[in-house]
């Protein structure tokens, strides 16, 4: 089992900021999976790995593929209160769930 976390490079993120997003992309994603995948994530360890995109398209397409997959995922909007503008696309989480799964979506991705 994995989740796999991808953040935008183009928005000059501080790494407070880009750290929260991540947390908020982790968190909302578990919550949409479903029991059996949240608890086979819990109890393998939790892994997750951090990705970069080039920007808010690369994010909506790699959703769409994690939706079609009908993985968990969550994408995350910012809520503007310091860095960004409110409705700004910073982050997407896909999975927890299977690691060939989520590689499927996400595989072809850089690490962050």
């Amino acid at each position: 089992m994995k989740q796999a976390i991808v953040v935008r490079t183009d928005l000059g993120m501080g790494d407070g900021k880009l750290a929260a997003q991540v947390a908020h992309a982790s968190l909302k994603a578990y919550e949409n999976a479903g029991p059996d995948a949240q608890q086979g994530w819990k109890q393998g360890g939790q892994k997750k790995v951090v990705l970069k995109a080039s920007g808010e398209a690369e994010l909506q397409e790699l959703a769409d593929e994690a939706r079609r997959e009908r993985l968990p995922n969550a994408l995350i909007r910012d809520a503007g209160h310091t860095q960004l503008d409110p409705g700004t696309v910073t982050a997407l989480a896909v999975g927890p769930a299977e690691e060939n799964l989520v590689d499927r979506v996400t595989g072809e991705l850089s690490l962050l």
